[in-house]
């Protein structure tokens, strides 16, 4: 059998030519017995034979033109059928051309549409067919394994018609779709390709048990946050698995396939709606110029580097300090985007001999600042490092984007910065106040952006409830009043690009964060996810505030009178910058001793320069500013 399925694969293309003439002159016979009712006059037999031959030459040459001898049966299309339909006109035109010129009045013109006719019935017949059959014995095939399950469709819209069309054509052996839930009440009753629409959204748990349903699957990709929790709380109760389509600006092709299919996550119940982007300035910012991102390797940094690809600069150099890091950022680019020159430098942005030589080489046009220490209590355990890298490092990467002549640089700030309790946050406002500070010495435009956390970054949040969740528990939350602003990965990077096309030298953006989200609430929903039930399966346990945290972030302050861009998600924090002097006469003193400072000697300097940051009184407790205490 094997050996019989190969030859006919080896020699598909002749096989498909001898096939296709058989159906041709079938065809062809058919249709002088359905004209003369099967009873052909005699006059019509001498001319027979040269009518066929015509016919024949005339479907062979037109159809192998349009590419139908070559195609695999089995995978017969909308796309096929339109080739088949054209083929069969053209090659009818042609032999009624034949007919004309030829002289051959005797020939029953209705003969020409009949043959048209049955040619299209006996071609398409067979393709599909033989698709049918192939679909039919793999269903069969799957259903011996068990493999089948059967599910439930939140959607009957334009997504849900062509998932099931996938799953009936392609996959009918493990999955039978048993219906559709949709809250338009004129759907209910319904038939899309025989899968009928049986309810509203809120009738999904009953339904789900009594079509004893293994798997929901929502196919709405507009769907919103709100929308996604409503679907996830109706259902979760069932005790089923659900999964989702990607959201509708990940659908590029606009095609819906089982392979999209995946986990609903947190960041689809967070609902960040999809960032417009103004690719005309992007464009102008970044294509054929060189870009060099710091801190390439991060999470932030890694994403820009994706970003910035898309929009096919000359050359993207990749700074990181970390060699793994590196390594996998720099191999993920070359795959996809081979059009691209990036180049990878191992470089600590600390060591200013090394950032000039990388800046002296590759002469940037743009530069991302992202490199920061960024763990608020590492940096209160290691302060000086705080102080080092987070503001030495952008001193000295800042001081060779001035010296090499680079026209945007834009430094990756964060909301911790904002009346910062801890030493990090502390650290990112020094570095803002550098930046702007150097904006008004330098034909370089400076600016920084400002946001707060992003969804599954390395060592934040999510990953460690996850890793928490699979160990069995607990999730540990350090308060439940604790709130977080959150946003997606790719949208922060997509909005710090965006904001580099606004800035003129001097600003600080802020990035519109929507609604901040309890943290406790994030755990409950990733164990909810999980399959598994909070304070019940899985212990959420409380362990108090660590070194430096504080229970709300800030984007901005009263003080830096946000104002509106033309973009919707980016504002500007507008605070009076201080001399350039002034600034590099403060971070002297601050960097001097980095190595051996403790950590309430580095909050008082920090508090020199930053005098809204505020500390918990080892002796009372209480939340005092430095600066007046000192």
């Amino acid at each position: 059998m094997q050996e019989s399925s190969q030859w006919l694969l080896r020699y598909r293309r002749l096989v498909a030519v001898g096939v296709h003439l058989g159906l041709f002159a079938l065809a062809q016979a058919f249709a002088f017995g359905l004209r003369f009712e099967f009873s052909i006059p005699d006059v019509y037999f001498p001319l027979f034979w040269v009518w066929l031959g015509a016919n024949l030459v005339t479907k062979l040459v037109v159809f192998g033109y349009f590419g139908l001898f070559s195609g695999m049966w089995r995978y017969t299309g909308a796309k096929d059928l339109e080739a088949l339909l054209k083929s069969a006109v053209l090659s009818t035109l042609i032999f009624s051309v034949f007919i004309v010129l030829g002289g051959y009045r005797s020939y029953p013109r209705s003969l020409l549409v009949i043959d048209f006719l049955l040619t299209m019935i006996l071609v398409g017949g067979l393709r599909f067919g033989v698709r049918s059959l192939w679909q039919l014995a793999a269903a069969v095939g799957q259903k011996k394994d068990g493999q089948q399950k059967r599910v439930l469709i939140v959607g009957a819209g334009n997504a849900g018609e062509m998932l099931v069309r996938e799953m009936l054509k392609t996959h009918g052996g493990r999955y039978e779709p048993v219906g559709f839930v949709d809250d338009d009440p004129n759907k209910k009753g319904v038939s899309i390709h025989g899968v009928k629409v049986l309810g509203r959204l809120g009738e999904a748990q009953r339904l789900v048990e009594d079509k004893r349903v293994d798997e929901v699957v929502i196919a709405i990709p507009s769907a919103s946050g709100k929308e996604m929790r409503r679907i996830v709380d109706t259902v979760k109760s069932a005790g089923v698995s659900i999964r989702t389509m990607p959201g509708i600006d990940q659908l590029i092709s606009g095609q819906v396939t089982i392979n999209q299919l995946r986990s609903v996550n947190i960041e689809d119940l967070l609902g960040r709606e999809p960032v417009s982007l103004d690719t005309e300035s992007l464009k102008s910012l970044l294509a054929e110029h060189v870009v060099l991102v710091t801190g390439a390797g991060g999470s932030i940094g890694s994403e820009l580097c994706r970003q910035v690809a898309r929009f096919h600069p000359t050359r993207l150099v990749l700074v990181e300090q970390s060699e793994p890091a590196l390594f996998e950022i720099h191999r993920e680019l070359v795959k996809h985007f081979p059009e691209v020159e990036v180049v990878p430098c191992i470089a600590d942005v600390c060591d200013v001999e090394r950032v000039r030589s990388v800046f002296g080489r590759h002469r940037p046009t743009v530069v991302l600042h992202a490199a920061a220490h960024k763990h608020v209590p590492m940096m209160e355990w290691n302060p000086g490092e705080a102080l080092k890298n987070n503001v030495g490092g952008t001193k000295m990467v800042a001081d060779a984007a001035h010296e090499f002549g680079v026209q945007q640089f834009v430094m990756i700030s964060t909301d911790k910065a904002v009346n910062p309790t801890s030493i990090m946050g502390a650290t990112k406002r020094v570095a803002e106040l550098y930046v702007q500070a150097m904006s008004q010495k330098s034909k370089t435009r400076f600016v920084a952006v400002r946001f707060g956390n992003v969804l599954g970054s390395a060592g934040s949040v999510i990953p460690i409830f996850k890793e928490q969740i699979a160990a069995g528990g607990p999730v540990t939350v350090t308060h439940p009043d604790m709130r977080r602003y959150f946003m997606t990965i790719p949208e922060a990077s997509q909005l710090v690009l965006q904001a580099a096309t606004m800035g003129r030298g001097g600003e600080i953006f802020v990035l519109d964060m929507g609604e901040p989200v309890k943290i406790v609430d994030l755990a409950r929903d990733l164990i909810t996810l999980s399959g598994l039930t909070p304070d019940k399966d899985i212990e959420i346990r409380f362990t108090g505030l660590r070194p430096g945290e504080k229970l709300f972030e800030e984007l901005s302050t009263a003080e830096e009178n946000a104002e509106k861009t033309r973009h919707p998600k980016i504002f500007i924090g507008k605070l009076p910058s201080r001399p350039f002097d002034e600034v590099a006469r403060q971070l002297e003193v601050l960097l001097e001793g980095a190595n051996e400072v403790t950590s309430p000697d580095v909050a008082r300097r920090l508090a020199e320069i930053v005098p809204e940051l505020q500390r918990e009184d080892a002796t009372g407790g209480q939340v005092i500013t430095l600066r007046q205490r000192a």
